[in-house]
């Protein structure tokens, strides 16, 4: 990710080490070391403990936002970008699940960013936690990965969005921003990939001997031909048939080639190609 090598470069060439150290020097106000693996904001950021004050710089009502990632660097990173916006608070980061919990439970950040893997366990499964536990909390994927489980699971566990961490800075800081209020964000990148995954987890489920009716209808197989190549009776292929019609909503094997093409439903390729 160019933006994190630019920040480390910066970091590296003397720009300070206060900022984003991986300790910190504690919570402020609580008398006591943060745990190894958190980072809490500093003195110089009252809004922390103060909701209702000024924060940092001035500015009124800051979006307070926690990070999650097994790697610091890329913490460290993360941080840097958001604080630069003027308006976004970094309350905390965290490298595992069990500290995450900890920090929102105890400085409630508006925001929790969360990569998908963690030293303890999966990140979709600190979002659904947080979920159930603090629904006022907006939970957003910020990952490099893009497997389309990862992505459907995520969403099942109810997250807010879905961002890639080789997005755009200041397309990041948006996509926070709306995060905030609700709105849900995906990276550009996935855009697409998702409203197809959407539309497929829309559709009624077929059994997995539906599914093989299916594809061998598409490849142009007569119904005595598909019973012969399951070992089944003509009639169970018919039968078949016509509980996919239904669930479908089509009425001739044509029309369910077609839509199986279509919507990807098949990926075999129809006859003659």
């Amino acid at each position: 990710m160019a933006w994190i090598e630019n920040v480390v470069g910066r970091q590296g060439a003397g720009r300070g080490t206060g900022q984003w150290s991986p300790l910190g020097n504690g919570a402020v106000g609580s008398g006591r070391a943060p745990c190894p693996g958190i980072s809490v904001a500093m003195a110089k950021m009252p809004s922390v403990f103060d909701p209702g004050g000024n924060g940092v710089g001035g500015h009124d009502a800051q979006l307070r936002v926690l990070i999650v990632d097994d790697h610091g660097v890329l913490r460290a990173g993360t941080r840097q970008v958001l604080e630069a916006a003027g308006d976004i608070l970094v309350v905390g980061e965290a490298e595992d699940s069990s500290l995450a919990l900890g920090i929102v439970d105890e400085l409630h950040p508006d925001v929790v960013l969360i990569d998908v893997r963690l030293q303890d366990g999966s990140g979709i499964d600190l979002a659904r936690k947080l979920r159930a536990d603090y629904p006022g909390v907006q939970a957003v994927i910020l990952t490099a990965y893009d497997d389309d489980q990862f992505i459907m699971d995520a969403f099942d566990a109810g997250v807010t969005g879905y961002l890639l961490k080789t997005m755009n800075p200041g397309d990041l800081v948006n996509a926070i921003r709306a995060a905030s209020q609700g709105t849900t964000v995906v990276d550009p990148v996935l855009a697409r990939r998702i409203s197809t995954l959407r539309n497929a987890a829309s559709r009624p489920r077929l059994t997995e001997r539906e599914r093989d009716i299916v594809d061998l209808v598409t490849q142009g197989l007569s119904n005595k031909a598909i019973a012969a190549r399951l070992g089944v009776s003509t009639r169970t292929v018919e039968g078949h048939l016509n509980h996919v019609f239904t669930k479908l909503g089509v009425e001739s094997r044509t029309a369910l080639a077609r839509f199986a093409l279509a919507s990807g439903l098949s990926q075999l390729a129809p006859p003659g190609h």
